[in-house]
């Protein structure tokens, strides 16, 4: 038999802190964890943040993700790119993609999907609308 899982959504600043002080009064993780309805992986997370700052430690947080600016293309990757669709309008993304793939001895520098991106912010890409096919 499988247990159900609990999902318990991001946590505010006055949950945390509901949290910490349950547990500095009744010193149990559980007790305090059921109270601010938040998970026991949560409360063990904050807890170095809360020894270190006291309450205002659990005031704000930074979200972690990519640093800023890691998704971004060369400025020649994108020269590349346009300049190969002003001179073959017809090729696709997967085309353009290949090609700047061949130039560079078949290792993948750009995704098909970063060719598009690319394009739109230039303006140059429009895609013909799919024809629905006709019910018999």
């Amino acid at each position: 038999m499988t247990t159900k899982k609990t999902h318990f959504p991001p946590t505010t600043a006055q949950q945390r802190k509901l949290l910490f002080e349950t547990w500095e009064q009744t010193k149990s993780v559980t007790v305090a964890c059921r109270t601010a309805h938040v998970g026991r992986t949560t409360f063990y997370n904050w807890l170095p943040k809360f020894k270190e700052k006291g309450y205002a430690g659990l005031e704000t947080f930074e979200r972690r993700g990519a640093p800023p600016g890691t998704g971004r293309k060369s400025e020649e990757i994108r020269a590349k790119v346009i300049d190969m669709h002003e001179a073959h309008p017809d090729w696709g993304k997967r085309r353009l993609a290949d090609e700047v793939a061949k130039a560079n001895n078949w290792v993948r520098l750009v995704s098909l999907n970063t060719v598009r991106s690319i394009l739109l912010e230039k303006g140059m890409w429009h895609p013909e609308k799919k024809q629905r096919k006709k019910e018999r």
